[in-house]
């Protein structure tokens, strides 16, 4: 009876402690899983991260940066961390957005199963890609939304597989403000990742945090933001082409390019002067970011 009794104490003990842990456990899940504005889930959403547990992850591009220009890394480029969009964005994802897992560089949602549906139902149709003129619309409903601002300006739309891409530039100052992506399919605007979000000192979303941002990428603070950075447009040009050279890409880029506040970007073309894709150099560091989450360029959207 004794050996019984010790036992069960034993057990006891053994039960309370394992209570303990998983409601310790189950505590510090519940404290990382908060909502974001964008619908709830890990990854958070829209336009206010919450405070998920992957707030602050690191998504690296799978075109690194070019040796010559300091190595592979950077703040920047470690630094995705939320897809952000509009109000809506990834709602209908939960925990991941649909940028998010773009930018991973593999079928996510097929992995997710969220292609797939029940075995041996119909999906029905494929969805329709939406017109230049509506993802036009959208982008004007974005900017009265978000920005109120009759300064701003869409100077630019492309057209690529995954997504369309918007320029916009200031009026006045004939300035690039930002750069936008806009999904095919449903309309839904959001700012576009990587060097938009991370570099742009007056629109990104860090020009609040200019000279600690700076000293992150061996730079010196910025203090206000300029688009007369200490990287000139030809010295930008420069590192972007020895970037596809490094790489054998075959790429050269176009003529024109595009001046932002702390950055620049510019397209990239093939041997028949053909317009593949895009990528931007940093306007006090040098470092070039490739734009790898566009897919396939499609056109050119006239009257822009």
């Amino acid at each position: 009876m004794m050996n019984k009794g010790k036992l069960g104490s034993v057990g006891v003990a053994a039960v309370a402690a394992l209570v303990l842990v998983v409601a310790l456990t189950t505590g510090v899940l519940a404290q990382g899983m908060g909502p974001g504005r964008g619908g709830s889930g890990m990854m958070g959403g829209g336009r206010n991260i919450g405070p998920g547990m992957m707030q602050g992850s690191v998504v690296t591009p799978t075109m690194p940066l070019a040796p010559a220009q300091g190595g592979n890394g950077g703040f920047g480029q470690g630094m995705l961390g939320m897809m952000q969009g509009n109000s809506g964005f990834g709602g209908g994802l939960g925990m991941m957005s649909r940028g998010m897992m773009e930018m991973m560089g593999g079928d996510m949602m097929g992995m997710m199963g969220a292609d797939d549906g029940e075995p041996g139902v119909d999906p029905g149709p494929a969805p329709k890609r939406l017109t230049a003129a509506e993802v036009a619309k959208a982008v004007d409903a974005y900017l009265a939304q978000n920005y109120n601002n009759p300064d701003l300006e869409v100077v630019e739309l492309m057209e690529f597989e995954k997504n369309f891409y918007a320029q916009v530039a200031e009026k006045s100052t004939e300035i690039n403000a930002f750069e936008l992506l806009i999904d095919p399919y449903t309309g839904v605007v959001w700012p576009e990742y990587g060097p938009n979000m991370m570099w742009n000192t007056r629109y990104g979303h860090m020009n609040g945090m200019g000279g600690m941002m700076m000293q992150g990428w061996g730079g010196k603070g910025i203090g206000e933001p300029t688009a007369d950075t200490p990287v000139t447009v030809d010295q930008a040009r420069k590192n972007a082409q020895a970037y596809l050279d490094a790489r054998k890409s075959g790429l050269t880029i176009e003529e024109d390019t595009d001046v932002f506040y702390g950055y620049y970007t510019v397209h990239t073309l093939d041997k028949e002067g053909n317009t593949v894709g895009m990528l931007s150099v940093n306007g006090y560091t040098g470092r070039v970011w490739y734009h790898t989450w566009h897919g396939k360029f499609i056109g050119m959207v006239d009257g822009m």
